[in-house]
């Protein structure tokens, strides 16, 4: 299991670094190199317009994958979504700005963005379901909390790199070729990947449904028949973990720089020590998890996140590191809470034969309401000199709709509720 668990923590990492640092380039350096005609704010709203795009591709990312996955098995899902994503990534590195090719620049930007989000849309679906699988039950939360791990561990090093080129460069050197030095050096993390992983072996439950032929024909025809609601539960359940985090580390980091006058590296700085506090608290939640239940953390996750929107706005309207470090690591806490599970959570709600498509798409229907929206949104609120109280509001109002979605979704815990949680992997 420790070797399953670091191989998938490994490439699911991989994965979110190359999507986070499209979301880095985004609000700091998009909209001027690749959208000069516009204001500065439309200009932000674009280049943060191409990266909701992303989001867009994920729920399609995860209906091909998951097909792939429920039809042949959960390993060929992590090859091919984390060469896809790795490939589109290197390639952004590469694009010229709009001064040289023109409306040819954000044109590529979007292509590789969609295809970049198809490769993120495989990625989650297949490291939980390769971990989970085979997970003893009573530990699956646990040990399924390392892959949730790899989004933090991406994000810490698409930043970290960020952060030490924007110390390092001048502010026309980092313009010129510093922001894209992130992309090409996806390409080396994507090969150690692969090669990580094209030693893996296959689940023993899809093992199973090979050897009986009763995998699903369909994957996703199937799902639409007999698990529609718990699709749409997750989806709405989850957007609450897309819309925190991205409203965190994307529209935050260009609220702080362009409208408060925060310092890049600075800004970086807060937002990245409130994800290093998430990384810890992620294993801690998890044995909670398969101790008192999955549900129970998603539903005191959410009301946390609802509770803590208003003061997470003002500490960040201060515009002082210390105040908005503060902010960031309050909503680390119950944001935690919610991740650490639903890696065991989502697969468990779904029966082997098509838990791959309902897991992956239930993720990633969710970031297209969460994560792809939530950065344009936010910027379109927060006009005006006070406080974008209006920000505060909607993160609350989606926090409520997390709330209610969780709370009409069963336990899984095995043990906890018969007949829901799927059969126990191997110990």
């Amino acid at each position: 299991m420790p070797r399953l668990a670091l191989a998938a923590m490994t490439g699911t990492a991989i994965e979110f670094y190359d999507f986070y640092v499209y979301g880095t380039a985004a609000a700091l350096v998009l909209g001027p190199l690749f959208f000069p005609t516009a204001s500065p704010l439309l200009g932000t709203l674009a280049a943060f317009g191409t990266f909701g795009i992303g989001f867009l591709a994920r729920p399609l990312g995860s209906v091909l994958f998951g097909h792939i996955g429920d039809r042949h098995g959960r390993r060929p899902v992590l090859m091919a979504s984390l060469l896809l994503t790795g490939v589109s990534t290197v390639c952004v590195g590469f694009v010229p700005a709009y001064d040289t090719i023109g409306v040819a620049a954000p044109l590529l930007l979007l292509v590789l963005r969609f295809a970049q989000g198809l490769g993120v849309g495989g990625e989650w679906g297949g490291a939980v379901l390769l971990t989970g699988e085979h997970a003893p039950a009573h530990r699956r939360a646990l040990w399924t909390s390392f892959p949730q791990l790899g989004a933090p561990v991406g994000f810490l090093l698409a930043n970290g790199l960020a952060l030490a080129l924007s110390a390092g460069l001048s502010e026309a050197d980092y313009l010129a070729w510093g922001w894209r030095v992130p992309f090409w050096g996806a390409g080396l993390m994507a090969a150690a990947g692969l090669l990580l992983r094209s030693r893996l072996p296959e689940t023993p439950q899809f093992r199973a449904l090979e050897a009986t032929d009763t995998r699903a024909d369909l994957p996703l025809a199937e799902l639409l028949r007999g698990h529609w609601r718990p699709v749409l539960l997750i989806a709405g359940g989850l957007s609450l973990v897309y819309a925190v985090h991205y409203a965190m580390s994307t529209w935050a980091l260009a609220y702080g720089t362009e409208r408060l006058g925060v310092g890049r590296t600075a800004m970086l700085g807060c937002i990245m020590a409130g994800i290093a506090v998430s990384t810890l608290l992620i294993p801690l939640f998890a044995l909670l998890g398969d101790r008192y239940g999955r549900r129970s953390l998603c539903l005191a996750g959410s009301a946390g996140l609802a509770l803590w929107m208003v003061p997470l706005i003002g500490l960040l309207h201060t515009g002082r590191p210390v105040w908005m470090t503060l902010g960031f690591a309050g909503a680390a806490v119950p944001f935690s809470a919610v991740v650490s599970v639903v890696a065991a959570y989502l697969p468990e709600l779904f029966e082997t034969r098509v838990r791959c498509t309902g897991a992956a798409v239930g993720y990633n229907l969710a970031g297209v309401v969460g994560g792809g929206l939530t950065p344009v949104v936010a910027t379109a609120l927060a006009q005006g000199s006070g406080p974008p109280w209006a920000v505060a509001g909607y993160l609350v109002a989606v926090s409520l709709v997390s709330l209610g979605c969780f709370a009409r979704l069963p336990e899984t815990r095995p043990g906890t509720a018969p007949g829901t949680a799927p059969e126990a992997a191997p110990a």
